[in-house]
């Protein structure tokens, strides 16, 4: 079973030495580390990263900061892939079973067993591909991904509709028992993109209000913020998945960038927020 790329040619090229060229740009822009990665690391340095999904011109260059960091780390068996679902399809928590997912950089196998014990351990998630079909969040990820990577590791994606605490707290408990209990070199990327269709200045105020619950860490107060001050976050459960991981072991999240679309574009009167954020062990 191949899960073809259904956004190649609108959130990001659909040839694949356009790709390359993209993701280059995203991380050589101004708004992006400024370098591109130049080899991979020996050490697991952290448990996760939260990424913005939006097309790679808008939200590239700050998702370009997480992957340069994960560049420098050990390449791991398996990512664990954590986004919302935008489309309506689909179950409350779908997890990909098996097969491959096809980029215009090569496909990627899916890791089974991974998403196997996703489903047992959680108690709530189900095998479901309908919501991961037209879905985009997790679909941006992979290229940066096989940029850094190559080829020789898997994913195991997972759509969010139910962001709520209670999920959001049971995906970070199983990737925990994944990781730790079953001895699998799996990191997570976990995807959020912050307030929505606001001005600049409006919305860069309601995204530190969400960046500072993630960063305390307080996997709830996320969502109480969201909810308070009607923050239009697309992604708050994924965004609280890796809260709630950085709050169990201990650690403090570490913000890489925050931009709004209008620091790319220049227009400020409606923008989307974007964040990266790195969950570092120790």
């Amino acid at each position: 079973m191949i899960r073809l790329p259904a956004h190649a040619g609108s959130f990001y090229p659909s040839r694949r030495d356009d790709v390359i060229r993209s993701i280059e740009w995203c991380f050589t822009h101004k708004l992006g580390p400024g370098v591109k990665p130049s080899g991979l690391g020996s050490e697991r340095l952290s448990y996760a990263y939260i990424v913005p999904h939006a097309g790679y011109m808008y939200s590239g260059p700050t998702a370009a900061h997480a992957y340069l960091l994960l560049s420098r780390e050990r390449k791991p068996e398996t990512v664990i892939l954590i986004g919302p679902n935008h489309t309506g399809l689909g179950l409350a928590v779908s997890v990909y079973k098996e097969g491959y997912w096809r980029t215009p950089l090569g496909d990627v196998e899916v890791d089974s067993e991974v998403g196997r014990l996703i489903v047992s351990y959680t108690g709530f998630a189900a095998f479901d591909e309908k919501a991961h079909l037209y879905e985009h969040s997790l679909e941006v990820q992979i290229p940066f991904l096989q940029y850094i990577y190559g080829s020789n590791f898997k994913i195991s994606p997972v759509t969010v509709m139910a962001q709520i605490p209670s999920v959001s707290k049971g995906l970070a408990e199983a990737f925990l028992r994944i990781v730790e209990d079953n001895g699998v070199d799996a990191i997570m990327v976990a995807t959020s993109d912050l307030n929505h269709y606001e001005p600049h200045d409006i919305s860069v105020e309601k995204d530190l209000m969400v960046l500072e619950e993630v960063l305390k860490p307080d996997p709830d107060g996320v969502f109480r913020i969201v909810e308070e001050r009607n923050v239009s976050a697309c992604g708050p459960g994924p965004m609280a998945t890796a809260t709630y991981v950085a709050k169990v072991k201990g650690v403090k999240p570490i913000l890489l960038s925050h931009t709004t679309s209008g620091d790319v574009t220049g227009e400020r009167d409606f923008v989307v927020g974007y964040a990266s954020i790195r969950i570092p062990r120790g």
